[in-house]
């Protein structure tokens, strides 16, 4: 068995004497382990590094078996890792997010997304990316919410509410009467935002937040990321300044 594919470096963890398993999230075979002989050396390590992009051929002699990799780094984003904090926790906290999929299993907009906030990981919108991020996620976990149309109304325009309990979106009109119990629904999470208020991204985190636990970590039991709580303190200190 042998295949080549794009992946961008989750983790790397030792492995024997100088080998590591690297972890992957490639573009059409899902987050996919394999092992990297002489990946724990000096040479190999400062390389292999969380985040960074890579064109990676894996071979085994069945498709079950873990496999080996052999790794060429085509993006090195080290330098956009080191320059603030928050860039540090985005990372984590996508790499924590894309564990909750099925290993092996392809999603390509994911992986799609995934690069397009790596190379942004530094920069103010990142927050912002990553909550759209979470979304998606949900979506292709099958727990996507319907934020085209109102869930009482079936209007389409001035939708600032969603359902905590049915995942729809809800306009202000049909939420009146029930707005202490919806979740806000931030605009740039349905279209292009010029910019984005700390509030907003909050406002987001804790939406996806919701339905994240809720669906996919409490019958896992298991927590949101810790990282992803100091990304959203870090985007509010930066927010701030």
């Amino acid at each position: 068995m042998e295949w080549t594919d794009d992946g961008i470096i989750l983790g790397l963890r030792r492995h024997g004497e100088g080998h590591a398993v690297a972890e992957l999230m490639t573009a059409a075979h899902g987050r996919h382990l394999g092992l990297v002989y002489g990946g724990g050396s000096r040479k190999k390590t400062p390389s292999l590094q969380p985040g960074n992009s890579v064109r990676a051929v894996w071979r085994a002699r069945l498709d079950e078996q873990l496999g080996n990799y052999t790794l060429e780094i085509t993006q090195s984003r080290a330098d956009r890792m080191m320059m603030a904090a928050r860039a540090s926790f985005g990372l984590q906290t996508v790499a924590a997010l894309l564990r909750l999929l099925p290993e092996r299993d392809p999603h390509a907009d994911l992986f799609v997304m995934c690069e397009y906030i790596l190379d942004r990981i530094d920069e103010p919108e990142s927050a912002s990316l990553i909550a759209r991020f979470e979304l998606q996620l949900l979506a292709e976990l099958g727990f996507g919410l319907d934020l085209s149309s109102c869930a009482a109304t079936g209007a389409t325009g001035d939708l600032i509410y969603v359902s905590p309990k049915s995942g729809r979106a809800v306009s202000r009109a049909g939420g009146e009467e029930w707005r202490e119990r919806l979740l806000p629904l931030p605009s740039f999470l349905r279209e292009a935002a010029v910019s984005v208020s700390p509030a907003d991204i909050a406002a987001a985190f804790t939406l996806t937040g919701h339905f994240l636990t809720v669906h996919v970590l409490e019958p896992r039991r298991l927590e949101l990321p810790e990282a992803r709580s100091s990304l959203i303190a870090a985007a509010r200190r930066m927010r701030a300044a």
